[in-house]
C-alpha cells in the first residue's frame, strides 16, 4: 500500500535525526522493513534513495552503513520493476534527482566529457539520433561541418535538398560506433586541443547513455573509507559554527598522493559530475599532477586540484575539488583568484544539505587558504541568489552571512543590518524573497587579514584572523563584529577581471580598430621593452602568458619605472603563468605588492 510505504520512508527520515545505539538499531529495523516493502510510483522510490544515500553518508552505526550498501548496490532492480510497470520516471531526470542506478541519462556534454564517457562505459553511450535529427540547427552544422570528416561530401552538402547523411556516416565509419567515429575525427584534427573541442562542441551532439548498475552511478559512486566515522550525537549545525574560529586553527597537512591515486580522483570527480548534469571547467579539464589531499575529522576528506598548463585561465588562478563524507562524494568546490583574492564557489549535493554543511564549508575554506595562500574570500552574487532561484528559495544569504560574510556595497551592507534587527527582534520573522534578491546584487567577502599593500613579505605567511565577523551559537552578531564591520570597505570590494577585459577591449576598439591582432602584438613589443624581456627561448605557452599579461600591463601606467627587482618578479610570473605549478603562479603574484595596486586599480569600479 502506497500509505504503508510512505508512513515508513517518514519514520525513516526522521530517524535520520535520532542518535545512539538504540537509534542506530531502530533505523536498520526501518530499513529492514523498507527492503521487503513494493514502491508503486517513481516519488516514493526516490524518496527512499536519497535516504539511503544520506544514511550511508552520516550513518549511526557501522551496520546501519552496510544496510544501506548493500540496498544501494541493488536499487537498480527497484528501478527496473517500476520500468516494467510503466511507470513515469521522468522525476529521475533533473539535476537534483538524476543519476540512479537503472535509469538512463540524456545531455549535450563538452568535447572532453564526452571522449572520457566513450572510453569509460563505450557499451552504454550512443548518439540521441531521433532528437539529434530533430534539432532545426542541426543540419547547417552537418553541412559545414561534417565535409572534414568525408571525402567528397560537398558533393551533396554545398548544392543537394534532402541529404541521407546517415547514409554518408555508416559509409565513412565503417563497422565503427557512431560516437566513436566523430571523436577520431575531431582528435585528428589539426590545431591546439581548445580547438578541436570548440570543433566538437559545435556539433552540439546529444549523446543518451545507461547507467545499469554501474559504478559511476549516483547510487554507487561511493567507497568504502578505511575508518568509517561513526555519527553516534547530533550533527552539527550552521549556529554551532564559527567560521573564525575554524580558520584559527592550524593549517590543514596537504598531502600530494600518487598519480595513480590523483587520475583516479579525477575519474571520480568526472563521474560525480556527469550522473547529476553539470560540467565545471576544472572538474572535467583538472590535472591530476595537481592534486592534494586533506584528511580532516569527522569522516571528511578534502581534494583539490588545479588546471594543465594549456588550459589555464588567461589571468586568474583557478582551483576546483570536492568532499568526500565517509567515501560519499557530497559537494564540489570551485575557487578563481589573483594575489590574495579568491572567488570561491561550494555547492552541496541536495541530498546533504541536512548534513554539518557549515563545518564542512569551513573545512574547505581551510584547505583553500593552505593551498592558495588567498586571505580574502569573495562570494560571487550567484552563490547567494544573483539569476538563482534555488539560492534564493534556501535563503544562501544568511548562511554566509550568518557564517561572518559582509556585503560588498555599503548600501546592501546597511541594509543587512536592518534585516538582522528585524530577524533579532521578531523571532518568525522571514526576510522577504524581494529583500534577498536586492542583498544578492553583489559579492560578500570574508577576510582573513588585509595585506598592507607595501609589504613585499609573502601574503601566504601572515594568514591571521582579522575582519570576519563573529557569531554567537545562536547565529546573531557579536559586539565585536559590529565593530569590526565599520572599518569600511576592503580594497577588492569592486575588483573584477571582467573590468581589466572590458578595459583591454575598450583601447582595441579605440586604437586599433577591433583588430586583436594587432592589439597584442603591439602590446607584447611594449610590455617586452619595458620589462626589457627577451623571450626568444620561451615555449609556446610562455609565450601565450606573456601575450595575455601584456594587455594588461599595457595598461599599467609608469612600468616601464618599475624598479629592475620588480620586472624580474613580473617577468618570473609570467612564465610561472604557463608552469607546472598553477599556485607557485598565484604566490608569486602574492610577493609583487605594485602589481596588486595596478591590478587593483585598472579592475576596480569608479
Amino acid at each position: 500500500m502506497p500509505e504503508i510505504v510512505d508512513a515508513l520512508l517518514t519514520n525513516i527520515e526522521a530517524a535520520k535525526g535520532q542518535f545512539g545505539r538504540v537509534a542506530a538499531a531502530q533505523t536498520i529495523a526501518l530499513l529492514d522493513q523498507l527492503s521487503d516493502s513494493n514502491f508503486a510510483d517513481a516519488k516514493s522510490l526516490l524518496r527512499c534513495h536519497e535516504i539511503l544515500l544520506f544514511l550511508r553518508a552520516f550513518p549511526q552505526s557501522a551496520a546501519l552503513a552496510s544496510k544501506a550498501e548493500r540496498l544501494l548496490n541493488s536499487f537498480h532492480i527497484r528501478i527496473e520493476k517500476l520500468q516494467s510497470l510503466g511507470a513515469d520516471l521522468s522525476v529521475f531526470d533533473d539535476f537534483d534527482t538524476s543519476g540512479i542506478a537503472g535509469t538512463t541519462m540524456q545531455d549535450t556534454i563538452n568535447f572532453e566529457a564526452a571522449r572520457w564517457l566513450a572510453r569509460r562505459v563505450p557499451q552504454n553511450v550512443e548518439i540521441a539520433w531521433d532528437d539529434y535529427e530533430a534539432d532545426p540547427l542541426a543540419e547547417r552544422g552537418w553541412g559545414s561541418t561534417w565535409p572534414r570528416f568525408m571525402p567528397l561530401l560537398e558533393e551533396d552538402a554545398d548544392v543537394e535538398a534532402n541529404i541521407p547523411w546517415r547514409r554518408w556516416l555508416d559509409a565513412a565509419r565503417g563497422r565503427g560506433r557512431d560516437l566513436q567515429f566523430f571523436l577520431r575525427c575531431i582528435e585528428r584534427q589539426p590545431g591546439m586541443d581548445r580547438e578541436r573541442a570548440q570543433l566538437y562542441d559545435s556539433l552540439r551532439i546529444p549523446l543518451r547513455w545507461r547507467l545499469d548498475n554501474l559504478k559511476l552511478s549516483r547510487t554507487r559512486n561511493w567507497s568504502r573509507p578505511e575508518k568509517l566515522f561513526i555519527h553516534r550525537e547530533p550533527l552539527i549545525t550552521r549556529n554551532q559554527v564559527s567560521l573564525a574560529h575554524e580558520l584559527a586553527k592550524p593549517a590543514p597537512h596537504l598531502v600530494k598522493p600518487s598519480l595513480r591515486e590523483s587520475e583516479k580522483i579525477i575519474n571520480l570527480i568526472k563521474e560525480v559530475m556527469l550522473v547529476r548534469y553539470r560540467e565545471l571547467y576544472g572538474t572535467t579539464l583538472g590535472d591530476p599532477r595537481s592534486v592534494v589531499r586533506a584528511e580532516l575529522e569527522r569522516g571528511v576528506i578534502i581534494y583539490l586540484w588545479n588546471l594543465p598548463p594549456a588550459r589555464r585561465l588567461p589571468l586568474r588562478a583557478y582551483v576546483a575539488g570536492f568532499t568526500l563524507k565517509n567515501g560519499v562524494p557530497i559537494n564540489y568546490i570551485e575557487a578563481i583568484g589573483l594575489c590574495e583574492w579568491i572567488e570561491v564557489g561550494f555547492n552541496t549535493f541536495y541530498t546533504y544539505r541536512q548534513g554539518e554543511t557549515a563545518w564542512i564549508y569551513a573545512q574547505a575554506l581551510r584547505c583553500l587558504r593552505a593551498f592558495t595562500g588567498a586571505i580574502t574570500i569573495s562570494i560571487y552574487p550567484y552563490q547567494i541568489g544573483q539569476e538563482n532561484d534555488e539560492a534564493l528559495d534556501s535563503g544562501a544569504f544568511w548562511f554566509y552571512r550568518k557564517l561572518g560574510f559582509r556585503c560588498g556595497r555599503s548600501d546592501l551592507e546597511e541594509l543587512a543590518e536592518r534585516e538582522e534587527k528585524k530577524i533579532a527582534a521578531d523571532a518568525e520573522y522571514r526576510t522577504p524573497r524581494k529583500t534577498l534578491k536586492h542583498l544578492a546584487e553583489a559579492h560578500v567577502f570574508y577576510e582573513l587579514g588585509l595585506a598592507n599593500a607595501e609589504d613585499t613579505g609573502d601574503i601566504s605567511d601572515r594568514l591571521q584572523t582579522g575582519r570576519g565577523t563573529t557569531f554567537s551559537r545562536a547565529g546573531t552578531r557579536s559586539k565585536d563584529s559590529a565593530a569590526l564591520a565599520a572599518e569600511g570597505p576592503g580594497p577588492w570590494d569592486t575588483f573584477s577581471t571582467r573590468n581589466l577585459a572590458l578595459r583591454v577591449n575598450r583601447r582595441m576598439a579605440r586604437e586599433f580598430s577591433g583588430d586583436a591582432c594587432a592589439i597584442r602584438s603591439a602590446s607584447i613589443k611594449e610590455v617586452t621593452r619595458a620589462l626589457r624581456l627577451n623571450p626568444s627561448k620561451w615555449t609556446p605557452a610562455e609565450m601565450a602568458a606573456l601575450s595575455n599579461w601584456s594587455l594588461i600591463l599595457a595598461l599599467t601606467p609608469g612600468l616601464v619605472r618599475w624598479s629592475s627587482q620588480e620586472k624580474r618578479e613580473m617577468q618570473e610570473i609570467i612564465r610561472a603563468q604557463a608552469g607546472s605549478s598553477e599556485m607557485r603562479y598565484l604566490r608569486l603574484t602574492q610577493k609583487h605588492p605594485r602589481l596588486r595596486r595596478a591590478l587593483l586599480d585598472l579592475g576596480s569600479s569608479k
